[in-house]
């Protein structure tokens, strides 16, 4: 059978005015800025003005450890706002923007798929409406400034060798990881090791994410620590009075995007952090606005729940004081059969036997949620070359350790699939206030912080500090940041930092490489194993797929 590739679903679809949508959560025409027929911002006047004293039911989207054979939760997330809806559940969607690194990378696009998806995902997936050009733009303006300052004496006498902003670009580029600026004699600045990272680990990227306003936005972008004196002394983006332009240049990206999906429903797009390398989650500000506008929001995090859940709870929800109701976790047949061994080649073959090895995965991202004391139901994205025998096996083995695993059939026939989940979902949290509670507190020191999350949720035996990295994290308590949370980045593809190490992997410990604070975003970033900042492309990268043909349409775009 021949199927309809993503972008050609996406071309056939007659979408709705965006006039249209944004009437469906009551934005007046004066309420959105047009951005085309089918994008929109949503305005900060309608966002501030937009409270309600009982929000929606907030439902976060996550999923297994990712696999190459893909698990489909950004689909998963649009599949089941649609059925929500079809429902007669007032629900909007809530998803990160993508990022061109992946786009053009190993990964792909992050608008869905099959029949569960946001348009226009062609915009949406390359430059939709320049927010994260604002993003790199403010990050790089702070970059030259910073070497503006170093150039004309250096007055805050920073410390060339401790200076820690990068400068940053939304591609895969490894050639960047390790650059010298500076060079070609007097009139060039002063020469001195930096490097790049990608947009999307930038700690603009996360304030841009975290603030509730544009007063914080510039407040916390005046916090970035740029360096160090030899006293130990932070410099920040303020003492170089790079706050305010920073701001001027986010004030339009900082509105949310609000586009559909096929089936016409709102979508908020906004924001768009790696999980693997950043917080991984949409800004606060889209999600309160959609939590002020519905019954319920579909929300997702990025990569596996190890990674863009905990973020999402740790540091989003303890920020932003949101208190989430439920947890879908999407699992698919071939991803467990996958960590059951498996290699990728074979993950069409029918193997019950693999599938029982890889069921691991799946239950220790169930434990790890219900830490959080929330209530959990499996989502099982079905694919053609899942057999009943499989999917059967997966029902029961979830009903085994107490959870509701539910098929969905969503990529192939967009909300309808998903309406069983939707149901499932529904009854877990209607009538009853979340029982949310976060993993540790504010006041426990940054080092246990980091053990208890490397412990509680990777299932390691424990972690490996040098003294450079401990004195760093008593370097960042001495400063007064000892109550943040902490953002670990580590691989995506493993519990273990390494990412070979599939399934459960236990009697590892976590080697904790560096740290460095993020004052203004309000967390310590803790980077683990062989994580970079910046990502390179694959040997036959996406990009090479990628054309524009003669009628200036857009080919091999997924």
């Amino acid at each position: 059978m021949a199927y309809l590739s993503d972008l050609e679903i996406s071309r056939r679809a007659k979408l709705l005015p965006i006039t249209e949508v944004a009437d469906k959560i009551g934005l007046s025409d004066e309420s959105i800025e047009l951005y085309g027929r089918h994008k929109a911002k949503i305005s900060l006047h309608a966002i501030e003005k937009s409270v309600k004293p009982n929000p929606a039911k907030l439902i976060l989207v996550t999923a297994l450890s990712p696999t190459p054979a893909g698990e489909g939760k950004t689909t998963t997330s649009i599949g089941l706002a649609d059925a929500m809806n079809r429902l007669g559940k007032r629900t909007i969607v809530c998803l990160r923007e993508p990022s061109m690194g992946p786009c053009f990378g190993m990964k792909g696009g992050a608008t869905g798929g099959g029949y569960s998806q946001v348009v226009p995902m062609e915009d949406i997936n390359l430059h939709f409406t320049g927010d994260f050009h604002a993003i790199s733009a403010a990050h790089n303006l702070l970059a030259a400034m910073l070497d503006n300052h170093l150039h004309f004496g250096n007055a805050f006498g920073i410390d060339e060798r401790r200076v820690i902003w990068n400068r940053v670009v939304d591609l895969n580029d490894r050639a960047l990881r390790k650059i010298v600026v500076g060079l070609g004699g007097l009139l060039n600045s002063i020469p001195r090791e930096s490097g790049y990272d990608i947009t999307v680990a930038s700690e603009v990227m996360a304030i841009f994410c975290l603030s509730k306003s544009l007063a914080e936005l510039k407040l916390r972008l005046g916090k970035i620590i740029v360096g160090y004196k030899k006293d130990d002394v932070p410099v920040l983006a303020a003492d170089l009075k790079a706050d305010g332009a920073m701001a001027a240049l986010l004030r339009d990206a900082f509105k949310p995007n609000l586009v559909q999906t096929l089936e016409g429903n709102p979508a908020i797009i906004h924001g768009g952090p790696f999980a693997n390398i950043a917080h991984g989650c949409n800004s606060i500000i889209s999600t309160k606005f959609a939590l002020n506008n519905s019954d319920f929001v579909v929300t997702e995090a990025g990569f596996g729940a190890d990674l863009g859940a905990e973020k999402f709870f740790d540091i989003k929800c303890r920020q932003a004081g949101l208190k989430p109701d439920a947890v879908v976790i999407v699992a698919t047949v071939r991803a467990l059969k996958y960590h059951g061994g498996v290699d990728v080649k074979d993950l069409q073959k029918p193997n019950v036997s693999a599938l029982d090895a890889g069921f691991v995965n799946l239950a220790k991202h169930v434990e790890n949620m219900l830490q959080y004391n929330l209530p959990v139901v499996v989502a099982i994205n079905a694919f053609p070359s899942d057999t009943p025998e499989e999917t059967q096996r997966l029902i029961d083995k979830s009903a085994s350790i107490g959870i509701c695993a539910i098929s969905a059939n969503h990529w192939a026939t967009g909300g309808a699939g998903a309406e069983a989940v939707a149901e499932a979902v529904v009854g877990m949290v209607s009538g009853k206030s979340s029982t949310f509670k976060l993993l540790y507190p504010d006041d426990m020191p940054i080092l246990e912080k980091v053990e208890t999350i490397c412990r509680k949720v990777y299932g390691a035996d424990g972690i490996s500090v040098d003294k450079n990295v401990r004195k760093k994290f008593d370097q960042f308590s001495d400063l007064g940041f000892g109550n943040l949370p902490v953002c670990i980045a580590k691989t995506q593809y493993s519990f273990s930092t390494d990412p070979s190490l599939r399934g459960c992997p236990s009697g590892f410990t976590v080697p904790v490489r560096d740290a460095r604070i993020s004052a203004g975003a309000g967390f310590v970033v803790v980077l683990t194993g062989d994580i970079m900042t910046m990502p390179g492309l694959s040997r036959s990268p996406a990009a090479e797929k990628i054309d524009l043909d003669s009628n200036g349409q857009i080919t091999g775009l997924f």
